[in-house]
């Protein structure tokens, strides 16, 4: 009878996306017929607000006691050096392939130069207070020293770093320095703490699990939550809107899919030896959660344990490579950086030339580098690539419509990036497993 039951129990994957698509058809259904928004915003959202926070509650002693465990059982820091320059170059290799890409994308296309005039100005005239918080934001970047990030890497307090989900890298380099330490002492101490963090590494997959069941409503309630938050009350207004920027997301879109879809199973296939479809049968369950919460530090906890659990990533590996990349791997959102920036020059008649295209290509690729795995990260850096172009910030406005949307598509791409050095690093190492993948992710 139990066994029956188990077999009829929906795949993970499957109930994500029943409460995607029936948060949509209730958001647009509450905008459509009128329903007052503080239904959704205040009796439904909630329930997402607090998958998210689950989520985030785990994140930090995940990275903590997984990465630990892994350092400390690898034996020898010569090899954790070897991995740890393997992780950096490919990241930041695909990051800058990302860039050209969508850079490619938007030349060819010209999205800004189809922007109607009247739509321009809507957009200027609606979201120019919107984007006063990201420019004022890069100000005080510009006020740091310039060695900044550096410093920002070693934490002063790891109890502060670890109560912050944006200090991530803070705690990737506390647990590495533990690691480090347990191998350089006794082996009967070591045994012992190592012991500790293996278990509570256990138990802290067991939380994600318990979690998951939360999974589907917290889905519902993002989703439905986002398009009463778009459309408001007028959800032909948000329409009109949407059409008239539908060239440049579909630009950011086709960049994002031929980098996913087409660029990393390249990268997987020939390195991991990994087959397509088993590659993304294994993470679907991390991608939506990803595309939902709009989060790589949020969905860390569920990337991992597909990574390992999925793919056959060993838990040394995915503790090391999957933190890193949440923290310095933005594929998706620089990729939407290129574009963004060259449409928002055509659209204010700025011409740019190679070297101005080029400077994209470094700012955007510095700018990933640290910039926190959450929502609306990727605003502030463009922020920043626009001013070292001269292109006037304040023409954030006119994308800002169409961000949420575009952010939960680009995040997809960050985490799918994250998993696929993941896999191409184990699999340089000797270390990678395939395994089967489990139906009921």
């Amino acid at each position: 009878m139990n066994a029956n039951m188990k077999s009829k129990k929906l795949p993970l994957y499957v109930q994500i996306l029943i409460g995607l698509f029936l948060g949509l058809c209730w958001g647009v259904a509450s905008s459509w017929l009128q329903f007052p928004a503080f239904i959704t915003t205040e009796f439904i959202k909630p329930f997402g607000t607090v998958f998210v926070t689950l989520l985030k509650m785990i994140a930090v002693p995940l990275v903590l006691a997984s990465l630990i465990v892994g350092v400390a059982s690898l034996h020898d820091i010569r090899k954790l050096s070897r991995i740890g320059g393997k992780t950096i170059s490919i990241y930041i290799g695909t990051t800058i392939i990302a860039i050209t890409i969508g850079l490619t994308i938007a030349n060819v296309v010209k999205p800004g130069k189809r922007l109607p005039e009247s739509t321009r100005q809507q957009l200027m005239s609606t979201y120019t207070d919107k984007t006063t918080t990201s420019v004022s934001t890069v100000e005080k970047l510009k006020q740091r020293p310039l060695l900044q990030p550096m410093i920002d890497i070693f934490p002063d307090n790891i109890t502060a770093a670890a109560a912050d989900n944006t200090r991530m890298l803070q705690v990737v380099f506390f647990a590495m320095i533990m690691g480090v330490a347990l191998i350089k002492i006794a082996p009967e101490k070591r045994n012992t703490l190592v012991a500790f963090f293996d278990a509570l590494n256990d138990a802290i997959i067991q939380i994600v699990d318990f979690i998951m069941l939360f999974a589907p409503i917290g889905v519902f309630a993002l989703i439905s939550a986002l398009i009463v938050e778009i459309a408001g009350d007028d959800i032909s207004q948000a329409a009109n809107l949407l059409n008239g920027l539908a060239w440049y997301t579909a630009c950011v879109i086709v960049g994002l899919f031929i980098h996913a879809y087409i660029f990393y199973p390249i990268l997987f296939r020939s390195v991991a030896k990994i087959g397509y479809m088993q590659f993304f049968r294994a993470i679907r369950a991390a991608q939506l959660v990803g595309f939902s919460t709009s989060s790589s530090n949020a969905t860390l906890p569920v990337t991992m344990k597909r990574c390992q659990e999925g793919l056959g990533i060993p838990e040394e590996m995915t503790s090391f490579i999957l933190p890193l990349g949440a923290t310095i791997n933005m594929d998706g959102t620089s990729l939407y950086q290129g574009v963004a920036a060259v449409f928002i020059a055509q659209a204010l008649d700025i011409d740019l030339s190679l070297s101005d295209q080029l400077m994209i290509l470094l700012t955007a690729t510095l700018a990933s580098i640290g910039s926190a795995g959450v929502p609306g990260a990727g605003m502030v850096m463009l922020v920043i690539v626009l001013e070292s172009i001269q292109v006037p910030s304040a023409g954030i406005a006119l994308i800002v419509a169409v961000d949420r949307i575009l952010d939960m598509m680009r995040t997809v791409v960050n985490i799918t990036g994250d998993i696929t050095v993941a896999a191409v690093v184990t699999a340089t190492e000797g270390k990678f497993e395939p395994v089967m993948v489990s139906e009921e992710e």
